[in-house]
């Protein structure tokens, strides 16, 4: 397998790289436990996958989040700025880590070549989760990959477009990563001893297409996206996000595979035009929110897949519909946070009904899915505004993962001294 891990590094401009079996999460899982430790902070957004903060759990870190930016018109909270970036290291001087999401689930990239340099010049790595990013870097019309914009890590989900089984995922280091042998340590707890032969063959397969067969393909999959970015936004109602985004809420690229599009004008939430697509027309989308919906195109979608969704949107658009305000809900703020994650983790907890659970510290992950980003952190005191935010969301149809109760009636808390407020004035500097 060494062999073909080296291909899939010199393929990624990579100084190694490690396949992996369960996901891009097993990637991040290692990187934490190759480079952090107990009590150890690393600067990330708040809006950052469940998986990074199951990181957080099994290393101990402790995170020091940054706000995101928030686009407006969209609805969405994005990336955060270099600056943001730099205010926290100033904050934190003792941070071993900066970890960014890029592209996010809606295809949008923060600065990584200015990230890259903030976090040089604070003398720490810089980690990127990659999981929407495996065509990246393999096309001039395609954003650069994180490894070429300077970052010392990153981990794609090769299984999301790159061609390998799901599951199947890189870790990618630069020269500045983390010692190979930590990581294959980390792995070794972390990943199954009898690892699919399968998995592991669609990696080197979906390696092999990248580097050297996909440029005719990627060239037909970006022009048919950018012809289907280009009639949506023909249909009265329908705007799909394109180039418009770079230089918005710390945007500065876009992936153009990712088509995302809103359905405010059509007097609907994205989470009803996706189930209204998937019940009339048999299309499952790749995701969507209170305001967009989201469509992934493979290399594998022709001029016949992009003309059914196009059929469908404009079907979808003929629907007559009351016009209604579109609800657009900005994050709540930054709670504080109380233990790290792994504490509150592991501590004694009880369930609390979500409408008696202010004031707590949550002892479970509370993530509308998708994308899952977690509106409760195990550790943080629960405010009111994050369950207003759980509420809205719910009542609008989001489901919610990560609980103990799918059904968003009960929070998991901290229970006993862990929690106590005490304890609670000491971490908060009180």
């Amino acid at each position: 397998m060494r062999e073909a891990e080296r291909l899939a590094a010199l393929a990624h401009g990579a100084a190694y790289a490690r396949f992996l079996v369960n996901g891009t999460t097993a990637g991040l899982h290692a990187l934490f436990m190759a480079e952090t430790g107990p009590g150890r902070s690393v600067i990330l957004p708040r809006n950052v996958h469940r998986s990074v903060i199951g990181g957080l759990v099994l290393s101990g870190a402790r995170p020091r989040f940054v706000a995101p930016e928030f686009l407006e018109e969209a609805g969405v909270s994005t990336v955060p700025t270099p600056a943001a970036l730099r205010e926290a290291l100033e904050q934190e001087p003792g941070a071993v880590a900066v970890l960014l999401t890029a592209p996010t689930y809606y295809g949008w990239l923060p600065d990584v070549l200015e990230a890259a340099e903030v976090a040089r010049r604070a003398g720490v790595p810089l980690w990127v989760d990659e999981a929407h990013g495996s065509l990246l870097g393999f096309h001039p019309r395609l954003p650069p990959g994180a490894l070429a914009s300077g970052a010392d890590a990153a981990v794609r989900s090769l299984h999301k477009g790159g061609g390998s089984l799901v599951q199947a995922s890189l870790l990618l280091t630069g020269p500045g990563g983390p010692e190979a042998d930590r990581v294959d340590a980390a792995l070794e707890l972390l990943q199954s001893s009898s690892p699919s032969p399968l998995l592991l063959a669609s990696l080197d397969a979906a390696r092999a297409w990248l580097a050297s067969g996909a440029r005719p393909r990627l060239e037909r999959l970006v022009e048919e996206a950018e012809r289907l970015r280009q009639d949506l936004n023909r249909i009265p109602g329908v705007q799909c996000w394109g180039a418009e985004v770079v230089g918005q809420a710390g945007i500065a690229a876009y992936d153009p595979t990712r088509i995302v599009f809103s359905v405010a004008g059509l007097g609907l939430t994205g989470l009803q035009a996706a189930a209204w697509l998937r019940k009339e027309h048999r299309l499952q989308v790749e995701m969507a929110d209170l305001v967009q919906v989201v469509v992934v195109l493979s290399a594998a979608d022709g001029r016949t897949s992009v003309g059914r969704i196009l059929d469908a949107v404009r079907r979808l658009a003929g629907e007559a519909r009351q016009p209604s305000e579109p609800m657009r809900l900005p994050p709540p703020p930054l709670p504080p946070a109380v233990l790290t994650p792994r504490e509150a983790f592991l501590a004694p907890a009880r369930s609390v009904s979500a409408a008696e659970a202010e004031g707590e510290v949550a002892a479970e992950m509370v993530a509308p899915y998708p994308p899952g980003i977690p509106v409760l952190v195990p550790g943080e005191r629960i405010t009111r505004e994050s369950l207003e935010h759980l509420r809205r969301l719910r009542r609008a149809g989001a489901r919610i993962q990560g609980t103990a109760d799918p059904t968003g009636a009960t929070v998991r808390v901290v229970d006993g001294s862990a929690g106590s407020p005490g304890r609670r004035r000491r971490r908060e500097g009180g």
